[in-house]
């Protein structure tokens, strides 16, 4: 086992990196000098900052920008600043494709904190072709790690991992009819792969399944078909707009059982979404709960997010934003001097079994998913979360 990397302390967040998690991406494009210059790592990162999807790339820009601000303060990594150029997809995998060209062709050192599969799906061939490592992308689907891709690196747990918690849950409460609502692309068929193998397993399989359209929140015929099929439960795979919007529609028509979501859905905007409404709405998770101070981690980001002022909302997705800088951090120290796309590759891949203050994390040459970790948590109807 290697030894744990050195931490690094977190300060505030400075108006100019608060600025960055504005709206609309196009305007923080940094001009091509810019990026060529040897004291920056440059990170590109296309993700909903716009749309029914926008809180997700926003949190996790917010929790990442706060991460690398305080580090800059602090002389970067290996006397590099770490920048983040941002472009806004709206959740859409043309958008996606379009701006990781733009971001490939000014040279960033690494693609990172994607968000959602259908985009990142769209945009690691991209990188793959670019020889450019795409980092802790916002998604736990098997397709982004099978075939297993030497550029790829992931924070966090996959959505296999997340559905058969969820369905081990489920069954383990005697709750053996189950309908799958989800997203009718990518993202909710890896979702509902993940519920039907967890089902299979123990000799299940979903009573019902019905879709949404990406970025879409027309879930009446969703709605009428698994009520009709009376589950128990629902396991949701789809963004937090759509969800709110099912959940709402579901109970309205006299659906009287539980509601569960994969981490994606953004807890804190499903929260918010559905106000009183949330009670009793469980989501997986794949990072610490943000609000506890069990973990030295979440310590330290609340920490963080105190003296900056409180300018970014504690949640789950801002976390899972800080985690992933903290790990791209960790890869470029150990790749030590001048960090470019191999190097980092090499560093991160250094970084073995450690822990980031209670978060364990493991990569190696041969494992570039950094992170199993799931829990369940539930929301309470008053915007608050409870594990």
């Amino acid at each position: 086992m290697r030894s744990p990397p050195r931490p690094v302390p977190i300060a505030g967040l400075t108006r100019r990196a608060f600025a960055a998690t504005a709206l609309g991406g196009a305007a923080s494009l940094a001009a091509p000098a810019l990026l060529a210059q040897s004291n920056r790592i440059v990170l590109g990162q296309s993700a909903a900052f716009s749309g029914p999807a926008a809180q997700l790339g926003i949190q996790f820009n917010a929790g990442a920008q706060l991460y690398f601000d305080h580090l800059n303060q602090q002389g970067g990594v290996n006397g590099q600043r770490v920048e983040i150029v941002k472009l806004d997809d709206g959740y859409e995998p043309d958008r996606c494709a379009e701006n990781t060209r733009q971001l490939l062709s000014r040279g960033c050192t690494a693609l990172f904190g994607y968000i959602g599969t259908p985009t990142s799906l769209a945009a690691l061939p991209l990188a793959t072709k670019a020889d450019t490592p795409f980092i802790a992308p916002f998604t736990g689907a098997m397709g982004l790690r099978q075939p297993f891709n030497r550029l790829a690196f992931h924070l966090r747990a996959s959505y296999n991992d997340e559905t058969e918690l969820i369905v081990r849950q489920l069954t383990g409460l005697g709750l053996n009819n189950v309908a799958v609502f989800h997203q009718n692309d990518s993202y909710g068929k890896a979702g509902l792969d993940g519920v039907t193998l967890a089902l299979q397993q123990r000799q299940l399989k979903p009573k019902a399944t019905a879709t949404v359209e990406r970025n879409s929140v027309d879930v009446a015929q969703a709605v009428a078909t698994i009520v009709a099929a009376k589950p128990q439960a629902v396991v949701q795979i789809s963004a937090y707009a759509s969800c709110a919007a099912f959940v709402r529609e579901a109970r309205k028509a006299g659906f009287g059982g539980t509601f569960f979501n994969v981490s994606f859905v953004g807890t804190q905007a499903l929260a918010d979404a559905l106000g009183k409404d949330g009670a009793g709405v469980a989501i997986s998770q794949v990072v610490p709960n943000p609000f506890s101070t069990a973990r030295p981690i979440t310590r330290e980001f609340l920490d963080a997010i105190a003296r900056g002022g409180n300018k970014v909302q504690p949640n789950y997705s801002s976390l899972e934003g800080f985690l992933a800088a903290r790990l791209l951090a960790e890869g470029a120290r150990r790749a030590g001097g001048r960090v470019g796309a191999g190097t980092l590759v090499s560093g991160l891949e250094a970084i073995g079994d450690t822990s980031f203050g209670g978060f364990s994390i493991s990569l190696s040459a041969d494992n570039h998913v950094a992170s199993r970790f799931s829990e369940l948590s539930m929301l309470t109807g008053d915007g608050r979360v409870r594990t």
